[in-house]
């Protein structure tokens, strides 16, 4: 059996429905302590991915507090409508850990004792010079016809089940022991029963538009698409257009993909930033690798977040030279060369501000551009005149100096992100030689 994909995310509001069967799995993570408002579940994400990474789609996920009669209902309820069934938790050694005797109970299956579990776990304590403790017998107790998966990272093994024409999959919780048990043991098994499915996914990203006013411009695109699986989904600052072929040759998916992405980005134009879902600060960085260009940044309402991204993609070096974080009216007429009568004049948040901001940065770093950023992120310091989410964009090059103003909904963090991904999208429309902003 053959499976291949490229590239999984999260979808919502999907149009069309694929016409080839898949597999239905449903993912339970157990412990109370993914029930407080501390922890969360990261498993049953990465255990998504890797299924649909294979043509089985995930139905459902739910998280079980240590509590037997709800953990034993949700186990029977999965697996009456689920082909998969997989639990994550709950295999330690101590009274909490209700996972095996459950699941037992769940499928009317005993527990069996099983020797060699119990060598295995001994010989790994006393691989860091320590005893097996009494209580970590538990651990040797597998659901009777349960295929054993070892725990190279752990002393809890894993289970498989088949139940009839279902599979129960029964995986620790820590994610460096599950991960690569279920890599190992239970993939390649996964694989054979998803048949031969080719699933690929395709990302693209809109900047500068709105769900609606996208979805206006791309259904009568999209909807001729009776194989591919087209989601629109707003995140933080951008439109994420999530495009799922499902075919029954990796050919036919490469070519309905492809063809699809490029009738939509020739309709939304250079709204479309990214044809592979990159972010915005790799596309940025490509840009400027490309061209040979360098760019600097001044920061005040960002507080660095600009340079934060601009670094975290791998050889920014070469293209990004310097930021500074300029958040008082003294450290950008310091630092920036801001004159002090623009600021008592205009105001620090302000289009001249901005402007000579980006000015300063640009003739201080010697770079080839300089972007600059103020404005007011709140939830405080607003008012009538300049409210809350009010930001002026700086831009400077060798040949002008200009800025833009935006009014950027949200609470402070989301107007910071924002308001970053606003500069560095003026930043690469300015390099791809198109002035127009879409705000």
């Amino acid at each position: 059996m053959k499976i291949s994909v490229v590239y999984s995310l999260p979808f919502r509001f999907p149009f069309s429905v694929f016409h080839l069967p898949m597999l239905a799995a449903e993912i339970i993570a157990i412990g109370s302590e993914l029930l407080t408002p501390t922890k969360t579940d990261t498993n049953s994400l990465w255990l998504t991915e890797k299924l649909n990474e294979i043509g089985v789609e995930v139905k459902l996920k739910t998280i079980v507090g240590d509590d037997e009669a709800r953990l034993e209902e949700t186990i029977k309820d999965a697996l009456s409508r689920s082909d998969i069934v997989i639990t994550t938790g709950g295999l330690g050694p101590t009274e909490d850990d209700i996972t095996r005797t459950v699941s037992a109970q769940a499928v009317g299956r005993k527990l069996t004792f099983n020797e060699e579990v119990l060598t295995e776990v001994q010989a790994r304590f006393r691989s860091f010079g320590r005893e097996m403790p009494e209580i970590n017998k538990r651990q040797a107790f597998i659901i009777e016809g349960a295929d054993v998966l070892p725990n190279p990272n752990g002393s809890a093994v894993g289970m498989s089940l088949k139940i009839e024409e279902k599979l129960l999959v029964v995986l620790p919780g820590p994610p460096h022991e599950l991960k690569q048990m279920f890599e190992n043991f239970v993939l390649p098994k996964l694989r054979e029963l998803a048949g031969e499915i080719y699933v690929k996914r395709k990302v693209l990203r809109v900047s500068g538009m709105g769900e609606s006013a996208v979805d206006e411009l791309i259904a009568p695109i999209y909807k001729v698409y009776k194989n591919v699986n087209t989601s629109i989904l707003f995140n933080r600052s951008e439109i994420e257009l999530h495009l799922t072929a499902q075919t029954k040759t990796i050919e036919e998916a490469d070519s309905l993909l492809e063809e699809l992405s490029i009738k939509i980005a020739e309709k939304l134009g250079n709204a479309v930033f990214a044809m592979n879902g990159e972010t915005m600060e790799a596309v940025v960085g490509k840009l400027l690798t490309e061209s040979g260009k360098t760019l600097s940044v001044a920061e005040s309402c960002t507080g660095g977040l600009i340079a934060q991204r601009l670094t975290e993609v791998s050889g920014s070096s070469a293209y990004f030279i310097e930021g500074a974080v300029t958040y008082s009216n003294e450290a950008k007429i310091r630092t920036l060369d801001v004159p002090l009568e623009v600021i008592e004049t205009y105001g620090a948040v302000s289009a001249e501000t901005a402007e000579a901001m980006a000015n300063g940065m640009r003739e201080k770093a010697r770079t080839d551009y300089a972007l600059a950023v103020t404005g007011i992120a709140g939830p405080g310091g607003g008012t009538e005149e300049k409210p809350v989410g009010l930001v002026f964009i700086g831009y400077a090059d060798e040949s002008e100096t200009k800025s833009i103003k935006i009014n950027l909904p949200g609470d402070r963090y989301l107007i910071r992100w924002r308001t970053s991904q606003a500069a560095l999208d003026l930043l690469r429309r300015k390099i791809l030689k198109n002035p127009e902003i879409v705000r």
